[in-house]
C-alpha cells in the first residue's frame, strides 16, 4: 500500500498495519534507512510487574528511556484495569525524559509533570505508594526536579545520567 501524501510505500508489519521500519537511535529517533540503529523493543510482550520494572530500569540505566516507555506501555495495555494509571504514568515519565534528552524542553517538562501527577493520583486513589517496590514519592520528586531544570534552560540532560531509580 502507498502513503498517498508522500507517494512512498509505507512500511507494514506482518498483519498489514503501518509500522516504520527505519532504524532508530537510543532515544527512539528515526535514522536513515540502512543506518545502524539500536534493537527495538518488541511490542505487546506480557511481563510480570517485577519483570516490567526490572527491564524498564535496565533500559533507563542504559540511556534508552524511549525503549523503557515501550515496556511500560506493554504493562499499561496488558495489565489489570486498576493498574493502568500506574503504568501509563511511568510511561509518561520515560517519554518525558526521552523528549528532554532530545532537546524538546517544553514537551519533556510537560510529560514529566503529567507522569508525576498521574503517579500521585494513582497512589491517592489506591492508597499504595510503593507498588512492586516502585518508590512513587521519589519518582514524583525526580520528575518535578528534572522538569524544573529543563524549563530553567539547563543543558540538555543525558538520558542515562538522569535516569530515575524506580526502586530504592
Amino acid at each position: 500500500m502507498s502513503d498517498v501524501s508522500s507517494g512512498r510505500d509505507r512500511d507494514r508489519d506482518e498483519e498489514g498495519r503501518a509500522r516504520n521500519a527505519r532504524p532508530r537511535d537510543g532515544l527512539g529517533r528515526p535514522l536513515p534507512y540502512g543506518a545502524e540503529g539500536v534493537a527495538r523493543q518488541p511490542e505487546g510482550v506480557v511481563r510480570t510487574p517485577q519483570e516490567t520494572v526490572a527491564e524498564a530500569q535496565a533500559l533507563l540505566d542504559a540511556g534508552r528511556p524511549f525503549h523503557a516507555h515501550e515496556v511500560f506501555e506493554d504493562a499499561w495495555k496488558s495489565g489489570p484495569d486498576e493498574e493502568r494509571g500506574l503504568w501509563r504514568a511511568l510511561a509518561q515519565l520515560a517519554v518525558g525524559l526521552t523528549h528532554a534528552a532530545r532537546g524538546n524542553t517544553a514537551g519533556g517538562a510537560r510529560l514529566l509533570r503529567r507522569g508525576a501527577a498521574g503517579l500521585t493520583a494513582w497512589a491517592e486513589a489506591t492508597g499504595r505508594s510503593a507498588p512492586y517496590g516502585i518508590d512513587l514519592p521519589s519518582l514524583d520528586a525526580w520528575a518535578t526536579a528534572l522538569a524544573e531544570k529543563v524549563e530553567e534552560g539547563a543543558p540538555t540532560p543525558d538520558a542515562a545520567t538522569n535516569a530515575p531509580r524506580l526502586r530504592p
